[in-house]
């Protein structure tokens, strides 16, 4: 059993490991998705018809990202080890947020929020989305990100050991759970983001994947339009780590037009016409507001909110809050380690 004043050699040792570990796996990302998933489930919208409405759309695109994958489409990290688990067990969830974003995790689980549904006209632009999130998953640029998430995961190691010392013997090892699972939410939802790399590459790669699934490929950038339209795109692309939106849109419109003339036999029906397009997105509102709103409700809607856009060059006020909130809860909890 290790003593409180053995704590700082071990913690050494342990943080060398980490640091040397060097890249994530598989294993590790979707164990991490896994436990994310766990605190953002408060906010997932379970309703019957939404549910299945999102997985089929989700699953339509995996279905056509696996073809790809069999023709060797895409970048070498989306072969570098068995990607079966990709195309079994992706989940798709709508969560109950008025932050317009859509995110992935880079395991199993992918989210969209309510609002940026609300906003979508039609199924093509939602599916767009749902699309480039998968491009990331494909890519596994979650895995890319790995050194911020190791150092994060320094962090967290510190914050548990500090619980540990503050718990004694009778309740070390519930304190260090307890500052080292804060530690971790909190530190991996600030650290989390993708490159402007990143994000052009998911947006090549989620084209395919809309494409070949059977939405029309003229639409894949009508959200991004739709977003220049309301003003989102005023930050310098040089100043974000996005690519611009009238960039993305350009970049969609001559991918369309460089698909073959047998493109078209790609497309297929939408899975929601218009009409229940629209009947969907006010069920996503009417049911998202007779969700209690408890504390495990708020506090993954404010880990929602803390994550950095996928879609928009600039945050929103709401989402800079929500970090500036984590990070004092963060080093609250930190501070009140050190004081037991």
């Amino acid at each position: 059993m290790f003593r409180v004043r053995s704590i700082p050699t071990y913690l050494a040792l342990l943080l060398s490991l980490v640091v040397g570990a060097g890249c994530a796996t598989d294993q590790s990302i979707r164990a991490q998705a896994t436990d994310y998933h766990k605190e953002l489930e408060p906010a997932v919208l379970t309703d019957g018809e939404l549910r299945d409405y999102l997985q089929q759309l989700g699953q339509r695109v995996v279905a056509s990202a696996k073809e790809l994958h069999a023709q060797k489409f895409g970048p070498k990290s989306a072969f570098k080890d068995d990607s079966s688990w990709m195309f079994t067990n992706e989940q798709f969830h709508l969560v109950n947020s008025s932050t317009l974003n859509a995110f992935t995790t880079g395991g199993d689980h992918a989210y969209i929020y309510s609002q940026l549904m609300r906003e979508c006209r039609t199924e093509d632009e939602l599916a767009a989305v749902v699309a480039h999130e998968f491009g990331h998953v494909y890519a596994r640029h979650v895995h890319k990100g790995s050194d911020r998430q190791y150092a994060v995961l320094g962090g967290a190691v510190l914050l548990g050991a500090a619980g540990y010392a503050a718990g004694g013997k009778e309740h070390g090892k519930e304190y260090a759970a307890y500052g080292a699972g804060l530690g971790m939410i909190a530190g991996n939802f600030l650290a989390m983001g993708f490159t402007r790399d990143d994000e052009a590459e998911a947006d090549k790669l989620g084209f395919e994947f809309y494409t070949h699934a059977g939405w029309d490929p003229e639409r894949f950038g009508g959200f991004f339009q739709q977003l220049i339209d309301k003003g989102f795109d005023k930050t310098p692309e040089a100043a974000s780590d996005h690519p611009s939106l009238s960039s993305r849109v350009a970049a969609a419109k001559q991918r369309a037009a460089a698909l073959p003339a047998t493109a078209h036999e790609w497309r297929k029906p939408p899975i929601a016409d218009d009409a229940r397009f629209t009947a969907l997105k006010a069920r996503a509102e009417a049911v998202g507001k007779t969700m209690p709103n408890d504390q495990s409700l708020a506090r993954a809607k404010l880990l929602l909110a803390a994550v950095p856009s996928c879609l928009v060059p600039q945050e929103s006020q709401e989402q800079v809050e929500a970090r500036a909130t984590l990070e004092a809860a963060q080093a609250a909890e930190q501070g009140d380690a050190k004081q037991k």
